[in-house]
């Protein structure tokens, strides 16, 4: 159900046609044809299946629909609220879930296709997927209402990219981010969203939505200025060292870090 409910409402829709006609037609096929015992067994299992599951899979698609359309509804809602207010506190509002709901349309606004992970887990953290063009692009959402996003998100968003191949990221925050974030991710291939930034996505008119580009710029990753990690050979981002003798002092450190503490110099 739950991945009906990530389809459009209409494909789940079709979809519980397709699985009512093919059940059906195994459903009244008729009686078991084998005599022996094993093919035997199989054959009435399948049809004890199919004879059951021709009304409930498609129940269980037409919800999944039903759940699309209302999270579609949902996510329009809540677009068109902050469109359509003249405050600017209109994204404190709102809970983190409706936060990462109104970025997921703005995406979309924009012509991305958009898929909502939630958070956390094996995703990295990472609540939205973009594809556009044939590339992907990894969204991360910090609905923060006091506070400002560090240098740390944005150099865990670029971990992540990394490792999945994405083409780019974008770090989406209500509120603010610190300078290390915005240095660390100036000349790479993230983009930082504060709140203001946001509000101008959304508020866009929908005309030039339309006849204009996104108003954030995706810079490709430079591959070839990245070096590779000297033990594990995964992608190096730079740092800046903060104890000991190198303290003060930039140098490319392994993005899987704390597992792997593969460094090397810059320059």
């Amino acid at each position: 159900m739950e991945l009906v409910a990530l389809m459009p409402w209409w494909a789940g829709c079709l979809l519980a046609l397709v699985s009512y006609l093919l059940l059906h037609g195994v459903a009244t096929k008729g009686a078991v044809t084998s005599t022996q015992l094993g093919p035997m067994m199989t054959q009435t299992v399948f049809l004890a299946f199919a004879s059951v599951g021709q009304y409930l899979l498609p129940l269980v698609c037409l919800f999944g629909a039903a759940m699309s359309a209302y999270g579609r509804s949902k996510r329009k809602g809540l677009f068109d609220n902050v469109v359509s207010s003249p405050s600017a506190n209109a994204l404190n509002n709102m809970s983190w879930q409706e936060f990462e709901l109104l970025v997921g349309e703005g995406f979309r606004q924009q012509g991305y296709q958009v898929t909502e992970n939630g958070g956390g887990g094996a995703d990295g953290g990472i609540d939205l997927v973009l594809r556009k063009g044939g590339d992907k692009f990894l969204v991360q959402c910090k609905q923060w209402k006091a506070f400002t996003v560090g240098v740390t998100v944005v150099r865990e968003l670029y971990g992540v990219m990394a490792a999945n191949g994405a083409a780019g990221g974008f770090v989406v925050t209500s509120g603010r981010f610190t300078g290390d974030a915005k240095a660390f991710a100036s000349g790479r291939n993230i983009t930082l969203m504060d709140g203001a930034a946001l509000l101008r996505l959304i508020k866009q008119p929908t005309a030039a939505r339309v006849t204009q580009p996104p108003p954030v710029e995706v810079v490709s990753p430079n591959l070839a200025a990245t070096p590779a990690c000297p033990i594990c050979s995964k992608v190096m981002v730079q740092r800046v060292g903060k104890r000991g003798g190198s303290s003060g002092n930039a140098f490319w450190g392994c993005s899987g870090f704390p597992a792997c503490r593969g460094t090397r110099p810059v320059g």
